[in-house]
């Protein structure tokens, strides 16, 4: 974690040091080769810490903490640009990066799987970690996830504006009502995941991630407050199923495989995402900037599918961590 963590701060100090953009493109590239590989070995970290009825409160915590990222970091980020210039909010994370890193180096104890050697090599040991059928399991319902839930979220903002008449005054707002409500309902959902059935929590947020995405997709013009108020329903939706999915999810490898199944689930997460943006790409269409989306309505029915799936593949997940 502390190699990836240098990488990534080296990455994002080229993308301000950068003065072309195909430099700033590579550095990006950069950062993300190490940035990425950070979020599956933390969660490889956090399962090793915690146990499975622990897990949803501390994974309610992680999830909060990306959800601040996403409300603050932009504001907050646009604010230093237009004040000392575009560059600004890298070095701003370069020196809080760094500050991290030292946090970690200093305070983080290294968990009990460094004690485990594998035999492998590192190609075989991912090889094997591919190769089992089991874990196989774990990656469909994490890559169905992401493409249930990227599929929708890329056009929230051109159908907000153009279906619904929300302004562009208006939808700054909207997205922090959403970010904010978001932070304040993950310790929730993380405690709620460990005093009842993981697998019950994902089927109960599933159905009203489904219901709620059936009658956003097909509004017309209401109110703002309206829209305010399904947009905070469909997260509570989405990140309701989150939670209880990564707990389960992370119970399903051995000690000695988890950082190599982290790793292929963050990256498969990652594609699916790319994947289920396209798709929903080839799926709505709108014939200017200014003209409604056309096809969203079609979109929410493929999303549903697509949970309704993620449900059976989780249940399988469920099946194998009771049957260990």
């Amino acid at each position: 974690m502390l190699f990836f963590y240098i990488g990534f701060i080296l990455g994002t100090l080229f993308c301000g040091l950068a003065n072309t953009y195909p430099l700033l493109i590579a550095a990006r590239i950069f950062t993300g080769l190490f940035g990425g590989v950070i979020g599956s070995i933390s969660m490889a970290i956090v399962s090793d810490l915690f146990t499975l009825e622990q897990r949803g409160r501390v994974m309610g915590f992680m999830q909060m903490g990306f959800g601040a990222s996403q409300v603050l970091g932009i504001p907050i980020s646009l604010f230093i640009a237009n004040k000392w210039g575009w560059q600004s909010p890298f070095f701003m994370i370069v020196g809080l990066a760094t500050i991290v890193w030292l946090v970690i180096g200093l305070k983080l104890e290294p968990t009990k799987h460094l004690e485990i050697k594998n035999k492998d090599n590192a190609l075989m040991h991912l090889w094997h970690t591919i190769a089992n059928r089991n874990y196989r399991i774990g990656f469909m319902a994490t890559a169905l996830m992401s493409l249930g839930g990227f599929m929708i979220m890329p056009w929230g903002s051109v159908y907000a504006i153009n279906n619904l008449k929300v302004t562009e005054g208006q939808l700054p707002i909207l997205f922090m009502i959403s970010g904010v409500a978001t932070l304040l309902m993950m310790p929730f959902i993380g405690k709620l995941s460990d005093k009842i059935n993981k697998f019950k929590l994902f089927v109960i947020a599933s159905i009203w991630m489904i219901v709620v995405v059936l009658i956003y997709a097909n509004l017309v013009p209401v109110p703002f407050w309206v829209v305010v108020i399904l947009n905070v329903f469909m997260m509570m939706g989405v990140m309701a199923r989150m939670v209880p999915s990564i707990s389960l999810v992370s119970a399903l490898p051995e000690l000695h495989d988890r950082g190599a199944f982290m790793s292929v689930n963050s990256s498969l997460q990652q594609l699916a995402g790319g994947v289920a943006a396209a798709i929903g790409g080839m799926i709505v269409v709108q014939k200017d900037n200014f003209s409604p989306i056309e096809n969203y309505d079609i979109l929410a029915l493929v999303v549903s599918v697509f949970v309704i799936v993620c449900i059976f593949m989780l249940r399988r997940v469920s099946r194998l961590i009771n049957s260990k």
